[in-house]
């Protein structure tokens, strides 16, 4: 599966700051110090509709962190996989009377689309749940043979026992964690589990769905969690530096997944840090595909809205906190946007060097992009104000907001 094309950063002057980051699994805040090659994986759309506000939310949150790594002179090896084949998604394909595959393709064409409008950074390795079952296989039965899984009517199981650090990413009490696994896709009313909260790893072939071969296992499709951990260990091996999402990946995904690679490997941590972006709102409710209330990215766009507004209404709110999507949000974009554009459309203006280190400084603070915005606005108020002398500003200005914010004026 390819990713989509990359937007060209420019180079800015000096080097940037390393990041502080809120980790999930500590509650507070971390330095990360990765080597020359920064790792960072982020958990993917499941394509069954198109890219909403709150998917664009999370995926820019981790386009800043990206961003920040990129201005401390490293480089960055991003993965991101796509769950092209799940319950949802094949119930949707039901429902509409469309080829499951067909849809999960189109809705992944949409959301690579939107991701180039709204200059996300690309992932290196950009991978569909399908392409790695050769590599979900082996897996799921070495965690059987080893006794961290067990068979159930045909199904396999993982076993949150068989991991000492079940537990400790998202901190949670089990009558919690039982409550959100049957929100979120678990089974932990099951009969016959030894523990309620144990997540499957092979769903045994059903009547009139899709499975492969499964060796051992019989034929059958991965479950949601050891999908992402077989990719991310593929391609990133343990301890890679970021594990990314929204904060409703904390339980069970993440959870489950730092286990089962911990279960595989014997090392921990699977991520030196678990990042979460906040949920986005419309109308007073997160903004989800099983309520359908949603603004998706690609009808603002046919509507005539700018990306780089889309992306500044996105960046006015600090990444881990819950906030509402309304037409207010997206005028003030706009409004910003427009002043920032006349800023720097003129031949000089204030100096802009103390400005980059302003913009640099909020985002190495756990990626605080309204400090960002708000130092980038009084940059243009004081340009309109009184102008300045600096021949070079402007373009310093706009280059720093590109590199940085993802923002192009």
């Amino acid at each position: 599966m390819h990713a989509w094309p990359a937007s060209e950063v420019p180079a800015l002057p000096g080097k940037g700051r390393d990041l502080r980051i809120h980790d999930t699994a500590t509650d507070g805040l971390i330095t990360l110090d990765p080597g020359p090659v920064a790792r960072i994986y982020v958990c993917g759309i499941t394509p069954y509709d198109a890219t909403h506000i709150g998917h664009a939310a999370t995926y820019n949150a981790f386009d800043l962190v990206q961003r920040v790594w990129l201005d401390t002179k490293r480089q960055v090896h991003y993965v991101q996989n796509v769950t092209d084949v799940d319950d949802p998604l094949l119930e949707r394909a039901e429902r509409d009377a469309i080829d499951w595959v067909a849809l999960a393709e189109k809705e992944t064409a949409l959301f690579r689309e939107d991701m180039t409008a709204l200059r996300m950074l690309p992932p290196r390795h950009y991978i569909g749940a399908v392409e790695a079952i050769p590599g979900i296989v082996p897996l799921v039965e070495r965690l059987r043979d080893s006794g961290a899984a067990y068979e159930l009517e045909g199904d396999i199981y993982f076993s949150v026992e068989s991991d000492p650090d079940f537990g400790k990413v998202s901190r949670l009490d089990a009558a919690t964690m039982r409550l959100l696994s049957a929100e979120r896709g678990g089974d932990p009313d099951r009969a016959g589990k030894k523990n309620p909260l144990d997540p499957m790893l092979w769903m045994a072939a059903r009547e009139g769905e899709p499975s492969w071969d499964g060796g051992s296992l019989g034929r059958g499709r991965p479950g949601w969690h050891i999908e992402c951990v077989a990719i991310a260990l593929d391609h990133l091996g343990m301890g890679f530096d970021v594990q990314g999402g929204g904060s409703d990946l904390a339980f069970p995904h993440h959870e489950m997944g730092a286990s089962h690679a911990q279960a595989l490997t014997g090392e921990f941590p699977m991520a030196k840090a678990y990042v979460h972006a906040g949920m986005v709102a419309l109308h007073g409710e997160k903004m989800s595909k099983s309520k359908g209330n949603l603004v998706f990215v690609s009808r603002l766009r046919r509507d005539g809205v700018d990306p780089a507004a889309i992306r500044l209404a996105l960046l006015a709110h600090h990444y881990r906190a819950d906030w509402e999507w309304t037409d207010q949000v997206l005028q003030d974009a706009v409004a910003r946007l427009d002043r920032w554009r006349a800023a720097v459309s003129r031949p000089d203006g204030p100096p802009a060097e103390a400005l980059v280190e302003e913009i640099r400084e909020a985002l190495a603070n756990d990626l605080d992009a309204p400090t960002a915005l708000a130092a980038v606005d009084r940059w243009a108020a004081l340009q309109q104000e009184r102008g300045g002398t600096d021949e070079g500003a402007p373009g310093v200005v706009s280059r720093a907001v590109d590199a940085l914010l993802g923002v192009a004026l």
